[in-house]
């Protein structure tokens, strides 16, 4: 892959996912001028004997402790150590990545008072794939990300552990495989490395790119079934969604019209049948207004991600260094567009479980067997598919609750209101999975569906331009059900189709 250049300015969420996957990064000249401005700044503060927070002083409640010039290094190497407090299941290899990336990135802007040497490092690591193992849960989301990304600066240092080559090591046996000098921190630094909203803004950004492929693959199980149900298309024609103008839904209807073009499936007009039920009827409208929470998360990372989110800043007047404290490590505005695109998810889950519900129940699919099998009683078919879809919906309802409702106080009330965004992210991320297994159950049942539907309606049935290729997908990796069989491995196979994003690049490919 081309290596992405940290900038401070341009990087791009399908930068962090590319470096996610392996891509290489190197640091822009400017980057590094502005960098070693800011360092020489702190460095005029420190001769001037100024107190400035984080720099001369302690953290937090104790931003009141001057700490001797003599021990300003120690108080930062101190720092990083004590906050790597973080527990849980490690992040895995492609979000530390994303998140090394996104704290280089930050501090390229030249306002947080470190040096170059230390930011080349941090990318030295990554592009020798030295990965700190940092720990899932700690982190407030105000005052920033520090439990986790205290675990990221560790190994900088040389202590914590890491990942190198597949093997868990002490993070200066890791560094010293890999050719790598520890950094020794100077004043500011620790705070600079660890303050920030680093591993938020990554996992909200690898959750809202996957959340884009995950809206569009919902578009296409919801057409699937429609026509396996024989619906009406009447609910799609453009004229309904011009007078109720929001764009995506407008959007929505366009492509479920272009994917059922050409579609034989579908139900001729009936002056008494004219409507089908919501779940079928209304994706545009529910569709599209997920697809505007995925919209808003977009914009909100994509200025977290070039944005400076650490604390204290330097900035220079008449070329003088003055150091400005703040909040820009709160995580507030990531946390509510997660918890936006969160309930976003979770909506696109329950919509697409009614539909598998509709396509099991004899009495609701316009005669489809009782649970797409044609052997009922004898074999239950999709009837356990269904329970699934609608365990993780529940689960999903559970994880909707917003977790930037929430602030407990922290560091004897210093920190007295927090964002727990971090957490949205991690719910958010979960939600995702969930809900891409749910629209991989409708998939397989709708395809089955579709199976026993052309039976009725003859050999010569066709599908819309767009769903016969996504029913070609599924039948690639799962064939027609004729006799009862585990499930989970065929769902397993067709939620991998969906996340990896072949369903959704092949139907557009067409359409």
């Amino acid at each position: 892959m081309d290596k992405v250049v940290i900038t401070g300015e341009h990087l791009t969420m399908e930068d962090v996912a590319a470096v996610a996957q392996g891509a290489g990064v190197t640091l822009a000249p400017y980057a590094i001028e502005a960098m070693q401005r800011s360092w020489d700044g702190v460095q005029t503060l420190l001769a001037r004997g100024e107190i400035a927070y984080g720099i001369t002083t302690g953290f937090g409640a104790f931003k009141g402790r001057i700490i001797p010039r003599h021990e300003v290094a120690a108080l930062q190497r101190n720092l990083v150590l004590s906050h790597a407090a973080g527990v849980g299941e490690p992040l895995d290899a492609a979000t530390v990545r994303g998140i090394m990336a996104v704290r280089a990135n930050t501090l390229a802007m030249g306002y947080s008072g470190i040096r170059p040497h230390v930011v080349e490092t941090l990318l030295e690591m990554l592009n020798k794939d030295v990965l700190p193992v940092i720990p899932s849960y700690g982190s407030l989301g105000a005052s920033g990300d520090l439990a986790p990304l205290a675990h990221l600066a560790c190994v900088l240092i040389g202590a914590g552990e890491a990942i190198y080559k597949g093997e868990l090591l002490p993070g200066a046996v890791a560094l010293q495989r890999a050719g790598i000098e520890p950094v020794v921190l100077g004043a500011k630094e620790g705070l600079a490395l660890i303050n920030g909203t680093s591993v938020t803004t990554t996992i909200g950004t690898l959750v809202n790119l996957q959340a884009e492929n995950v809206v569009r693959a919902a578009d296409i199980a919801g057409t699937l079934s429609l026509e396996a149900m024989r619906a009406t298309p009447a609910a799609f024609d453009p004229r309904i969604h011009l007078v109720r103008p929001h764009p995506r839904q407008v959007d929505a209807a366009a492509y479920i019209r272009r994917l059922l073009e050409g579609s034989t499936f579908l139900r001729p007009h009936d002056p008494r049948d004219v409507q089908d039920a919501y779940s079928l009827r209304c994706m545009p409208q529910v569709h599209g207004a997920v697809r505007d929470t995925v919209a808003y998360a977009r914009w909100a990372l994509e200025i977290e991600l070039n944005a400076v989110t650490d604390n204290p800043l330097i900035f220079f007047e008449e070329e003088q260094p003055v150091v400005i404290s703040g909040g820009n490590f709160h995580a507030e505005p990531v946390g509510l567009a997660l918890d936006y695109l969160k309930l976003g998810l979770v909506d696109l889950g329950n919509i697409s479980e009614r539909r598998i519900a509709r396509l099991v129940d004899q009495s609701l699919s316009r005669g489809l067997p009782a649970f797409l099998t044609r052997h009922g009683g004898l074999e239950s078919g999709f009837m356990l598919a269904q329970y699934t879809a609608a365990a993780l919906a529940s689960e999903n309802k559970v994880l909707a609750h917003p977790s930037t409702a929430d602030s407990i106080p922290t560091s004897a009330n210093t920190e007295d209101h927090v964002s727990m965004a971090t957490n949205a992210a991690h719910h958010a991320r979960r939600v995702l999975e969930n809900v891409e297994h749910i629209i991989a159950i409708e998939l397989l049942s709708a395809a089955q569906g579709v199976d026993f539907r052309r039976e009725q309606l003859g050999s010569a049935a066709e599908l819309g331009k767009g769903t016969a290729v996504a029913y070609a997908q599924v039948r690639q990796y799962v064939p027609f059900l004729e006799h009862d069989e585990p499930l989970a491995p065929k769902i397993v196979a067709i939620k991998r189709l969906i996340s990896s994003g072949e369903l959704v690049a092949a139907v557009n490919a067409v359409v």
